[in-house]
């Protein structure tokens, strides 16, 4: 997969690029990162990128022409196939694991990192195809959601990670939060590791994770939750957890909590 990140500030992603995953995937030719500095396709002679808005305000706008021409030069050069342009601004959907996978899933990405108060609309309007957002909050630029961009997505390419069941079974991946982990010692400073994962028993340790994944995400994340899309046996458990911690849940028809107890 290739990714071009369209910058101000390229020398930002140096160390992110270079080190742990990242850097290991773009040295074994899994991943390729390129770092564009769009004011090399300013057209005048100071080589500036932004201007005044028109209609008066506050800041500079960034100019529609330095983007436009860099990003088409990028889509000249990039690989043939399934590519995007995404403009990274708090106007754009919320990153999420659902869109990381729609990432990986291209040949080509193509990130615009904005800065000063904006884009001419013409950029988002005739070239993005995509906005995307880290949250409701208001950065300095857009090379911090781009480095995360890259880092979600990379981790989910063929090989990178070299296990591909440690993608699958962390958070987000399947719609719970991630379960519980342990490692030795078996006790540390009295609290002891539960009893089940030193049983040797898969198929009860299976159980126990996934049960535990439900009650974190029950009591950290319920928004996450989508009762339709839930089998039976998962909807059973959820209900016997919420009961086990006091919760009801919006998204839980009340008449669930109205069928008998495991047992009962």
């Amino acid at each position: 997969m290739r990714i071009d990140v369209l910058t101000l500030f390229p020398d930002m992603f140096t160390g992110v690029l270079e080190s742990s995953i990242l850097g290991r995937a773009r040295r074994s030719g899994k991943l390729e990162v390129r770092l564009v500095n769009f004011r090399d396709w300013a057209l005048n002679k100071h080589k500036t990128v932004d201007d005044y808005p028109y209609g008066g305000g506050t800041g500079m706008v960034l100019s529609p022409e330095p983007i436009f021409r860099a990003v088409e030069d990028c889509l000249r050069d990039g690989p043939e196939g399934r590519r995007r342009v995404v403009l990274l601004c708090p106007q754009g959907r919320r990153l999420n694991q659902s869109i990381v996978e729609e990432l990986a899933a291209l040949d080509h990405l193509v990130l615009i990192c904005g800065h000063y108060e904006g884009y001419d609309e013409r950029i988002r309007e005739h070239l993005a195809d995509d906005e995307i957002s880290l949250g409701d909050f208001i950065l300095t630029g857009g090379e911090i959601p781009a480095m995360a961009v890259i880092d979600a997505v990379a981790r989910l390419l063929p090989g990178v990670l070299g296990n591909e069941e440690s993608a699958r079974s962390e958070s987000f991946a399947e719609g719970w939060l991630e379960y519980p982990q342990y490692t030795r010692p078996a006790v540390f400073r009295g609290w002891e590791v539960p009893e089940v994962l030193l049983s040797g028993h898969h198929g009860e340790i299976a159980r126990w994770r996934r049960r535990e994944a439900m009650r974190r995400t029950v009591l950290r994340r319920p928004d996450l939750i989508r009762w339709d899309a839930l089998s039976e046996e998962e909807r059973r458990q959820l209900v016997e957890i919420c009961r086990e911690e006091g919760v009801r849940l919006p998204q839980i028809p009340p008449e669930a909590f109205d069928t008998p107890k495991a047992g009962n």
